[in-house]
């Protein structure tokens, strides 16, 4: 397939705008899919794996919720080239395409009960499509964001990207938090987990449509039109070229990646589990928290737009560094919903300093030709190594009586990425594409 040379592109305040809601929509159902798997597996693990042990049940759909991300890594490279090759805007197309698939795969499993074994292989078919099309969603969004955006404003751009990521799912949690008051906990637990799948699906379709009509970023029309270096577009033998950024984004990824999911994905197992909420407060709890959360991504984004890229990264390293431990001990012992809340936004304000920015600070490490796939396979790797595994290691710590050693897991990954903050450049003011190139050069020779 060739890209096309003369294509509308997002170089003007009205395709800005236009890419910014169509690229944050669309990234928002992905991750609604993605997440409310993670939200309704209270509900349906004992559909699908028999026993008497919760935390047993809950360790098997955390288990196919981590392999999703062993396919990440596979959809970074097929899907990040494609993204590099065809242009940003096809690969986001597909990857709706596919997670809509997934999610009706996941709607309609049949029960252990009714094919034994049979229904888990559907779950961890449809959890592996989901993580082909999730590993490519985030290098093509976020590569998309970025290039969208002015070059002064590429911090706030790329803020929605976790905006509209946490709104995904905050939308599942909405669902749930409907399901937990007008449904029974057997009616739940029965059929009524299938109900968020199927909107999913719904959301997707439309979501396709919406993407069809976005248009291409002003720098990858302007390297489509350079046919002297269409053939090592999105090549692996082009990301060794810049293997050096490709290791930056994967130590960087790894403290945020596994503090994005303990505070996630995670919190609401633990409030039930560990501090013996309910599953309602727990719910409301990281509802509410994640509400916040999402509003203070563009503030920081901006933020990082006058002050740089590392002081919040740096921030959030030392803040989760030392602050993991206190901060999930005290979760852990939280008697009411206000307790609960004011900690998880205190963990949530030092995370901030991580999810607001990274999109930005991976994309600016790359040049065009290569920027999706030099994003979307290292990420994809880190999280397929530590933030989809963070949820079944702080289970299996649990599980062996040992759970507060996963604060210190937790704090150890933090540890490694401060190390890198430290070291790495800040990117703010890297330049996106050629003429960024000569716009830089010609005012530094002024």
């Amino acid at each position: 397939m060739t890209p096309p040379t003369a294509v509308p592109s997002t170089d003007s305040p009205g395709s800005r705008r236009l890419a910014l809601v169509g690229g944050s929509l669309g990234n928002l159902v992905e991750w609604y899919d993605w997440f409310v798997y993670a939200s309704f597996a209270i509900y349906f693990a004992d559909s699908f794996f028999p026993g008497d042990n919760p935390t047993t049940q809950l360790l098997n759909t955390a288990g196919i919720f981590a392999v999703g991300f062993l396919m990440r890594p596979v959809g970074g490279w097929i899907l990040g080239r494609a993204a590099d090759r065809h242009g940003r805007k096809s690969a986001l197309t597909l990857t709706v395409t596919m997670m809509s698939v997934a999610a009706l795969l996941i709607a309609v499993a049949p029960t252990y009960g009714q094919v034994g074994y049979f229904g888990a292989l559907v779950l961890l078919l449809a959890r592996l499509l989901q993580g082909l099309s999730i590993g490519g969603e985030y290098a093509a969004s976020a590569t998309y964001l970025t290039e969208a955006s002015a070059r002064n404003r590429r911090g706030l751009g790329s803020s929605f990207q976790y905006v509209s990521m946490t709104c995904g799912q905050l939308l599942g949690l909405a669902i749930l938090i409907t399901l937990q008051h007008t449904l029974t906990d057997d009616q739940l637990k029965s059929w009524g987990w299938r109900l968020p799948f199927v909107l999913g699906a719904v959301f997707a379709l439309v979501v396709f449509w919406l993407r069809r009509r976005l248009t291409e970023t002003a720098a990858f029309t302007e390297e489509a039109a350079d046919e002297g270096e269409r053939s090592t577009r999105g090549t692996l033998t082009a990301l060794w070229e810049h293997r050096r950024e490709a290791g930056l984004v994967m130590a960087l990824t790894l403290g945020g990646t596994v503090a994005y999911y303990t505070y996630t994905t995670y919190l609401t197992k633990y409030l039930i589990g560990s501090a013996g909420m309910s599953k309602s407060t727990a719910t409301l709890v990281s509802f509410t928290a994640l509400t916040v959360f999402a509003l203070l991504q563009p503030l920081a984004g901006m933020l990082s737009d006058r002050i740089g890229r590392r002081p919040l990264l740096i921030t959030f390293a030392v803040g989760c560094t030392v602050g993991t431990y206190p901060i999930m001990t005290a979760l852990g012992s939280a008697s009411s919903y206000w307790s609960a809340l004011g900690l998880s936004l205190i963990a949530l304000v030092i995370v901030t300093g991580y999810t607001s920015i990274n999109a930005a600070v991976k994309a600016e490490l790359f040049p065009t030709r290569v920027r999706a796939l030099g994003v979307a396979l290292p990420y994809a790797v880190a999280n397929a190594l530590f933030g989809g595994t963070a949820e079944y290691v702080a289970l299996w710590f649990k599980d062996a009586g040992h759970e507060r050693l996963f604060f210190w897991y937790v704090s150890a990954c933090a540890l490694i990425s401060l190390v890198t903050y430290v070291l790495m450049p800040d990117t703010r003011n890297a330049a996106l594409s050629k003429a960024e190139t000569r716009h830089t050069e010609k005012a530094a020779a002024l």
